[in-house]
């Protein structure tokens, strides 16, 4: 049997990219070259599901790296010819290729009334706790001081088990989110600066991850969620758009995650300013996908600008998307001592205890931190509902719907009466 009449009778098999990688390494003669995969189980995962694989594969290796429940799905690293022959069983519902997400990196605060309601409702984010998928988080005086916020550690990079950030981008991110501005004095603070942090280590100190990974990293945080009083994940973090939502295991698990609860912010990507740019998982239809703005470090929000860099919609199948735009141009956030972007860019260093950060990797954390005040606010909302109130009340930027989504976030409607939820139109 040809090549691609192998491929053409197995496309069921096998998501989009996989069949692009499986092309190249027939095109480069190296298909004895181990592909990194997510192999998707019929049933629910067992270990009578892993013996029948193994036995059906006879010589062929395939060791399993991780266990993904939450998809039924294992990752592992197998040749061509090892992918010939699992696709023969039965028990093999789908296999994804495992790919690879980065950090989506390229005076925010006050601009979108953060801390107006800060002052004025005592609107903190307290009581709210925040799950930062990323590269870690380094124990800031701004996060631990006077009382830490880092209610959680877990690190399915290193598996250490103290927070710490390698790369320095999930320090910046967390801060964005609820930095309290201790060191600062209240110059650099989040628009949730009272929530707690659960900081997830699913990227690397290069700040990339596997798509395996960054699933049992949200797979953790469900399984947690009640025990840690979770309620947003905020994920800073995309890769290239190659298949639609429905084939992406990563954008699978976090369709999940807002099943399960968790409303979940997710960057577009620094893909702009062409059509079709945001990234995966920002398309996911679930997800609230946040685009970047220049906020011209002013506090009105009428000259704000979309950032060039900031990915635009529409997405497969042509959903409008990002949903959301926040500031994302010069952020002051806190600064990880010794990470890698640190040694890199000392010249980003705003005095000895921050950092300057662009990208939608920073529009992100802002609006998770605004999902904290609107929580606190309301904390019966749905995902569902917190994405519409906060969509419904965004600052219209006179933008095209797939540029800058329903408009710039924008909390001031929390200083009036609290949202009902039966008819959130009234809010």
């Amino acid at each position: 049997m040809s090549r691609q009449t192998w491929l053409y009778k197995n496309k069921d098999k096998f998501n989009r990219p996989l069949r692009k990688k499986i092309q190249q390494s027939y095109v480069s003669g190296r298909k004895s070259v181990s592909i990194p995969v997510i192999i998707q189980f019929q049933q629910k995962l067992s270990p009578s599901c892993l013996e029948s694989l193994q036995k059906h594969l006879e010589h062929h290796a395939c060791p399993i790296h991780r266990q993904l429940p939450l998809l039924n799905s294992v990752s592992s690293k197998v040749t061509v010819h090892c992918l010939i022959r699992m696709c023969s069983w039965n028990g093999v519902k789908k296999i994804y290729l495992d790919g690879i997400k980065k950090t989506s990196l390229y005076i925010a605060t006050p601009s979108i009334g953060s801390t107006a309601i800060q002052k004025k409702k005592g609107l903190t984010g307290k009581g709210i706790n925040i799950a930062i998928l990323d590269t870690g988080v380094y124990p800031h005086p701004d996060l631990t001081q006077p009382v830490n916020r880092i209610v959680a550690f877990k690190d399915w990079v290193n598996h250490k088990k103290r927070p710490y950030d390698d790369n320095g981008h999930g320090t910046h991110v967390a801060g964005d989110a609820a930095g309290n501005g201790l060191v600062s004095k209240g110059k650099y603070k989040g628009p949730a600066p009272e929530a707690g942090i659960v900081a997830v280590k699913v990227l690397d100190q290069d700040g990339n991850g596997f798509d395996s990974t960054i699933i049992k990293g949200i797979e953790w945080c469900i399984t947690n969620r009640k025990r840690l009083k979770l309620r947003i994940l905020s994920l800073s973090l995309g890769g290239p758009v190659s298949t639609s939502c429905e084939d992406d295991p990563l954008c699978q698990a976090v369709e999940k995650a807002v099943r399960a609860g968790l409303t979940v912010v997710v960057a577009a990507g620094n893909r702009g300013p062409g059509r079709s740019s945001i990234e995966s998982p920002g398309n996911s239809p679930l997800a609230i996908t946040v685009g970047a703005v220049d906020d011209r470090r002013t506090l009105v929000q009428s000259d704000d600008r979309i950032t060039s860099f900031s990915s635009r919609g529409p997405v497969h199948g042509g959903r409008v998307k990002p949903d959301l735009v926040a500031p994302g141009e010069t952020i002051v956030s806190l600064r990880a001592p010794c990470s890698q972007l640190d040694r890199e860019f000392p010249f980003l260093r705003i005095g000895k205890k921050y950092f300057v950060l662009s990208g939608t990797s920073m529009s992100t954390p802002i609006v998770s931190g605004a999902a904290a005040q609107l929580l606190q606010r309301n904390p019966s909302l749905s995902p569902k509902q917190v994405k519409a109130i906060l969509k419904r009340n965004a600052f219209r930027l006179k933008l095209g719907p797939n540029t800058a989504g329903s408009g710039e976030i924008n909390v001031r409607f929390l200083k009036g009466r609290p949202c009902r939820i039966k008819k959130p139109k009234q809010c």
